[in-house]
This record gives structure tokens, sequence and C-alpha cells, in this order.
């Protein structure tokens, strides 16, 4: 590479570091609303406990939540209705009399420490709140100064949302309490004050302390359930109550700088893995709130705003899955109601596995593995309850022997609800392989990932339904949510064609267990395929639908007016890679027909998790102006709540993460074994960079294009075999790269 090329790639990068924090803040002029809380409050975590901040300077609210707080058990009817949901913990207010004629008011959340901060004059004097929830002290962290000593006067309360016995001891108060499905929990919040008194004051409904002419405030949360991955404790470990108190004691030993100093650097090792610069935004654009900027993103790019929510996906995650913890749940980690939408469950049929399509290719291959120690801890709940299913008897009509299959809906305790969903069994394996296919790691794909496959396998070797000409379907299955149950659906066909090629390549991948990767790889080649329609379509069916399945949610199957939000037979698209622009060129134009019918705006059946799985979509059959199309309508006031979180309607975070993996989709793919560079590269982003992006094989890749064409790239050999075929475009050059080493290319990969 010459020196001009370096020159690029080091200006590029300077530029992206002086964007970040403008560019990766959302900010606001006004509280949230207490009406609307998972709308406009700002998110917090550390990956098991989260809080959603509201800025109200008079009554500060701190929506507390435990990602463990579970109602629910087995639930072996498999009763939507009795499975269980997920909980709030309760709230804190913070109150301060007289702070009502504020000026100056700015609440925002910044993306580069995930620190959320509120600041406001009242009363002649300048006040100012921190808050963020650290992952190496495990507890929240709130900093409450002024301009002046004395300022503070005011009294806090822990409002506990499930009749938790509360206790105020001194300067800290203790809620603690059982759900009535036996789950322990406990909560502590306490206060450290520079100057001034705190006391407590207990009522008859409540308990409180109060703070009188304090100079500081430093309010330490902590919280905690006996929850554990273990289906043979039935789920229920050690009383928190001592681990509550410990990680609240410790935390009070440290000041608050070091506290937040300790935070950011846990944080930042994380999130700086990945820098993204699609182009500047205006100065109109940036001087806009983030309520208004998303509104006017909408009608007009704002490449700045593009940029940051490629970012909040990733600051989610970190803020929300953890090594250690629960993965996210369709809210992710935060929650303000105790009966939320659709239970704030694990629905299997896209949702929680558009939660981690980015992880991988975005840096955060950790935040993946919460999603595995919960599929581990829930198969033997899952055997149980299959192996007593009518609906999977055998075709001698036997009970299910070996294997296990999963509902639509899971909580994290063995339960299941609603219908089952036959292969969401071999979706929820494709997130093992992948975990592998980025990483490399074969200690892993040996002990944790390819006993689930092999067994998964097994379930749909004894399943599966031969036809008369030979072929293999699955039986009575399903194109969720859309369209009659029978056999092979192409959803289910695609994603049992997925896990048998993924478990070929993991036991090619181990050198092990050669006999039954021939008999599974004989099976994937007996399946039925993707086909096309009379309209040229990609059918959703094996037998033609042609508009003649009258179904009341869905009168027209499979024709061009066919506007439904999901795309399940597109699956072998992306997020599996069964179909591809390269290899599969007559399916793939087939894909592109039907996405295109699906259409853009179709009325109010359409997503914000439809959006972000179009975007990939498009961008995987090399349609970059549709996928850009697609990822602006985020933006949407019907797609995005003020706080960007998604909007389904009610709030639902898949979107979020969904967009985050397919703009990743349009800027590099790895999934036909070669690395490409800008494969769906849009005209709105002439001018750009994105560096740390994760590829398949083991490598990390950085690009940066001017004028919509490639300028530079970098590839890095993390853990790879060290042999690696990039491309761009038609130019395609085969790399021999040792460990850890990278290697720079210019536009020509020379």
């Amino acid at each position: 590479m010459n020196n001009k090329t370096v020159a690029v790639i080091l200006s590029t990068l300077a530029c992206v570091a002086r964007l970040s924090a403008a560019d990766l803040t959302l900010w606001y002029q006004q509280p949230a609303a207490d009406s609307k809380p998972m709308n406009e409050a700002l998110p917090i975590g550390n990956g098991r406990m989260g809080a959603l901040i509201f800025g109200s300077p008079e009554r500060e609210r701190i929506s507390v939540n435990e990602s463990s707080l579970w109602t629910g058990g087995e639930n072996p009817t498999g009763d939507y209705a009795t499975m269980g949901a997920y909980q709030v913990l309760g709230n804190v207010f913070v109150n301060f009399p007289g702070h009502t004629n504020t000026t100056e008011y700015r609440r925002a959340l910044n993306l580069v420490d995930a620190t959320a901060t509120v600041r406001y004059n009242a009363n002649g004097l300048g006040f100012s709140r921190e808050f963020f929830c650290s992952h190496p002290a495990e507890v929240l962290v709130a900093a409450f100064n002024s301009d002046k000593n004395a300022a503070y006067t005011g009294s806090i309360e822990l409002v506990d949302s499930h009749n938790a016995k509360i206790v105020a001891d001194g300067n800290r108060i203790t809620a603690s309490g059982t759900l009535d499905n036996g789950m322990k929990f406990e909560w502590q919040l306490l206060v450290q004050n520079q100057g001034g008194s705190v006391s407590t004051v207990s009522g008859t409904n409540s308990t409180r302390l109060e703070f009188k002419d304090c100079d500081s405030l430093k309010l330490l949360i902590a919280a905690g359930t006996d929850y554990v991955f273990d289906y043979a404790k039935h789920y229920h470990g050690e009383d928190p109550h001592m681990r509550v108190t410990a990680q609240i004691d410790a935390a009070a030993n440290k000041n608050f700088a070091a506290l937040k100093t300790e935070h950011v650097a846990d944080y930042q090792s994380l999130f700086n893995r990945v820098s993204a610069d699609f182009g500047q935004a205006t100065a109109a654009q940036t001087a806009l709130p983030t309520n208004q900027r998303k509104l006017a993103a909408f009608k007009s790019v704002d490449l700045g705003l593009e940029g940051l929510l490629f970012q909040y996906g990733r600051y989610l995650m970190i803020s929300c899955s953890r090594p250690g913890g629960l993965p996210a749940n369709l809210q992710g980690l935060w929650n303000d109601n105790n009966k939320p939408a659709w239970h704030s469950d694990y629905h299997a049929n896209i949702n929680i596995q558009m939660n981690y399509w980015p992880v991988e290719v975005a840096n955060l291959g950790e935040c993946h593995t919460p999603l595995f120690d919960l599929l581990t801890s829930q198969i033997p709940a899952w055997r149980a309850a299959t192996a007593k299913a009518r609906d999977f008897r055998l075709a001698d009509r036997s009970f299910t022997q070996r294997g296990f299959a999963v509902r639509t809906s899971h909580n994290i305790t063995g339960g299941m609800g609603w219908k089952w969903d036959k292969t969401a069994n071999a979706w929820y394996c494709q997130h093992l392989w992948e975990h592998y296919a980025f990483g490399q790691d074969k200690i892993y794909l040996r002990n944790v990932a390819y006993p689930i496959l092999r067994e998964t396998c097994e379930f749909w070797e004894d399943h599966l339904k031969r036809l008369p000409n030979g072929k293999l379907v699955v039986p009575n299955g399903w194109s969720p949510e859309h369209g009659p149950d029978e056999d092979g659906v192409t959803y289910n066909q695609e994603i049992v064609w997925d896990l048998f090629n993924n478990f070929v390549a993991a036991s090619d991948a181990l050198g092990m267990d050669l006999p039954y990767r021939m008999k599974i790889a004989a099976l994937r080649d007996r399946l039925v395929t993707p086909q096309v329609g009379s309209w040229g379509q990609l059918m959703e069916w094996m037998v033609e639908k042609k508009g003649t399945n009258a179904i009341a949610k869905s009168p027209e199957l499979d024709t061009p007016n066919d506007h439904h939000r999901h795309t399940s037979h597109l699956f072998a698209v992306y997020p599996g890679t069964q179909i591809s622009a390269g290899k599969t060129p007559e399916l793939a134009k087939a894909a592109k027909v039907t996405l295109d019918a699906r259409g853009i705006d179709a009325g109010s059946d359409v997503r914000e998790w439809s959006f972000a799985w179009r975007t990939a979509l498009y961008a995987r059959l090399r349609d970059a102006e549709h996928a850009h199309q697609m990822l602006q309508q985020l933006f949407s006031s019907r797609n995005t709540c003020l706080n960007l979180f998604g909007l389904h309607p009610p709030m639902q975070i898949d979107g979020d993460f969904g967009i985050t993996a397919g703009i990743a989709e349009m800027l590099l793919q790895s999934q036909t074994g070669e690395i490409e560079l800008l494969p769906a590269l849009p005209s709105a982003w002439p001018n750009g960079s994105i560096s740390g992006l994760r590829a398949r094989g083991g490598y990390e890749v950085s690009e940066a294009w001017k004028a919509g064409k490639l300028v530079s790239a970098t590839i890095k050999n993390v853990s790879g075999d060290g042999h690696a075929t990039v491309r761009c475009g038609d130019k395609v050059i085969r790399l021999e790269l040792k460990p850890n080493a990278t290697r720079s290319l210019n536009a020509e990969l020379q």
C-alpha cells in the first residue's frame, strides 16, 4: 500500500474520532413522559441490570430492571397464559421540591461512554445528573451535582413492584421478597452525600430517605435474584442477599470518578472495536434534538443519524447481553409493566434470533454467549415437553425419543407457550454455528455447539416425511405467522437444510463423526428445496396457493398482493446461505420478486423488525438502494419510539438489533466463503469508512470508500487458518495471513 492510501485511512479514522462524541449522542429538550416509559426514557444497562432514566427536574424517576425476574415455571401445558412474564423490579424516585420553572434543559444518552445525563437551571442555579450501569461493579450509579453547596434538599423513595419487605437502615433501603413461583429477589439502594444530612422517615405506606442541604448526592443500586442456569435445581440457587450487599458495599468504597472510569473502560473495550462513518450530518440536522431529528431523517437522509442507529444497536447489545447473564428478550432488558406485551418473552420464530444477528459481524461475539447458556439450560425441560407432545409422534405413532422442539414463545425456567414452531430448534442451532464460523473456537464447537447440533439433526432424522418421489419434507409445518399448516413449507425446509449443512461443516471442522456426517449430508440433499412460482416469485409453500386459500387475515396468499409483514420463506437468503446472488442467481431473482411484492409501505401490517430484515435481505441480493430505503423506514414515527427503541407497536427491540445487522450486510459479507467488501453500498453514502467488522473464518475487516468506490481495506487474521479470499465487485485476491497478521489493500485489492 502506498503512502497516499495510508494517509487516506489515517484521515478517515481521525474524522471518525471527531464525529463520535457529537454524532453518537441522543438528546432531548424535555423529560420523558411518565406515561410513556418505553417510548421516551433513556436506557442504561450492564447486561444483567438496567434502568430507564426519565429526567424530570422535580421528580427523577429511575425504573429498575433485573433480567432474571420472571414469573412462571416449566408450564407443561404449553398454555401461553400461564407461561409467566418478565417483571419490573421497581422504581426509585428522587424528589427535588421547587425545581419547577427550569431553563436550558437537556437530557442525553452518550453512546461513547454509556452514560445518561440531565442538565438544567432552576432558581438561578445549574444542576446536573449522571447515570450509568457498571458491569465491573455490578451496580447502577447516579450522581447529582449543582453549582452551589447545600443546594440539594428533598427525598428518595424506593417503590417495589412485588410487595417486597422494605427496610431502611441509615442511608440504605433494602427491598426483598419472593414471587409466586418461589423466585427470591432483592435490591438495595445506598445514598452517599457530601455535606448536609440524610435521615430515614418511615410512614404507614412507604419508607423513604430525606436529604437536607447536601452539596451533592451519589446513589448506588444493586439487585439480584436466586435464578441459576440449572434445570436440575429448578433454576433456583442461593438467596441473593449476600451477593447484593457485597456489591453495594464494594461500590461504596469507591468514589464516583473511580466507578465511572472502570465502567467506561469496560464498556469501551467492546464498543470501540467498531467505528463507522457514513458521512457528516448537516449543521441543521445536528442542531435538532433526537425526537425531531429522527422524523426529519425519515424524509431526508441524515448520514450522522444513520451512523448513530448502527451504533445504537451495538450499545443496546452491550447493555443487555453480557457473559454470565440472560440473553436479550423482546424488550432487551427494559420493562415498565408486569404484564408486558407478549410477556416480554423469547419469541423463537424471528424476534430473538434477530436480536443476535449483529453480534458476530459487529465484533461483539461474547455477547452471544448468554443465548447459548439459556438454550443449554432449557433443553432438558424442552426434551421432556417434546417427548410428551402428540404433535411429534412418529410414523408408528410412538412418542419422540430423540431431541427437542420449541414453541413460539418461551421463558427462562423451561416453560413454553403458544404454537409449536417446529424448526425453531434448528434456527437456534444456526446461532451456535455462526459463533464458531466467526470465532473459529474449536473447543467451544466441540463442547457446546456440536452436541446440540447433532441432537437436533437426530430429531429431524426421525421426523422428516418421505414423499413418493423420495424427497423429504417437514410435516405439517407453518410459515410464521401466515397461511395454513402443511407439509414442505419453504421456511421449514430452508431451516432444516441450514441445520444439516452447518452440521456437515461442524463435523468437517472437528474431523469427527464421519459416518453420521455422511448420513446427514445425504438427508440434506434429499430435502425439498425452494421453488419458483407462476409469477416469478420464490414460493412460500411447496404447493402454490395462487390466492385461492381464503384465510381471514390473509385472503391473498402467494400473490403479488400478499404484503404480509413476515418474509419467512426468504430465510435462505438471510440469515441463511442456501440462496445467493452469485451461486443461485435464479433463486435470488425469485426472492427479489417476492421481496419487491411484499412492499415498502404495505399498510400497518409491516413492522419495524420487518424493515430491518428487509434491509439485510436486499443487501444480500445486492440491491443497495432498496436496502437503504428500508433502513430509512426505521426513522418513521410508526417504526421507532422517540428514544429510538423499535416500535412494533408497542415497543419491541429486535428492529434496533436487526438494522445494525442489516447495515453491516450492506458493507461486508462473508457467507459464501469469500470476504466481500462493500457488496451493497448505497449512493446515499458516497464517502465513508468502517473499521473492526468481523468476517467468517476468523478475520477482522476495515474499509474506506470515496465517491462510491473502495479506496482501501485491511484484513486481519484474528483466529483464522490464514487462507482468505477477498472480493470487491469483480476483483478477487487470495491472501495468506499468519496469525494476527494484517494485510492492507488498495482499490485494486493489491
